[in-house]
């Protein structure tokens, strides 16, 4: 796993997060909020950073569960607020989708999302894909 953030002899780099996330290794989940919210300690009005860190659990929770493979996490704080996308090596695209009562838990992350984020999208890349949201840092 790798932690970066910007250095003073670094060319205007921006703080950043990036970490590997291991096939099925739910642990990544509550490791990878706790990096985040340390990334994130300066970062934002009261309760953005809780709300990045309930949608980077999704996103992360989402890559583990629902591939096979190894993930990518990557989280930016810009002049623009925060950008976190987690890529994946499976080109199957999520699907965002209403759950029913009988789905318990399950379903509601891309929901999620969609309705807290200021911005989300999938990208897709050679071999995989990016699920990415964006939060500003002065939103309400």
């Amino acid at each position: 796993m790798e932690d970066r953030a910007a250095s003073a002899g670094d060319h205007i780099q921006t703080p950043q997060l990036r970490r590997r996330l291991g096939r099925a290794d739910l642990r990544a989940v509550p490791e990878t909020r706790k990096a985040l919210r340390e990334l994130l300690r300066h970062w934002g009005r009261p309760g953005r950073s809780d709300i990045a860190e309930l949608l980077t659990s999704e996103l992360v929770t989402n890559a583990i569960v629902h591939t096979d493979r190894e993930a990518v996490l990557t989280a930016t704080v810009g002049p623009r607020g925060l950008r976190v996308e987690v890529r994946d090596f499976v080109a199957r695209r999520p699907r965002l989708r209403v759950p029913n009562a009988d789905d318990g838990t399950n379903g509601r992350g891309l929901l999620l999302v969609q309705s807290l984020a200021d911005a989300w999208g999938v990208v897709a890349h050679g071999v995989g894909k990016a699920v990415w949201f964006e939060l500003d840092a002065g939103a309400a």
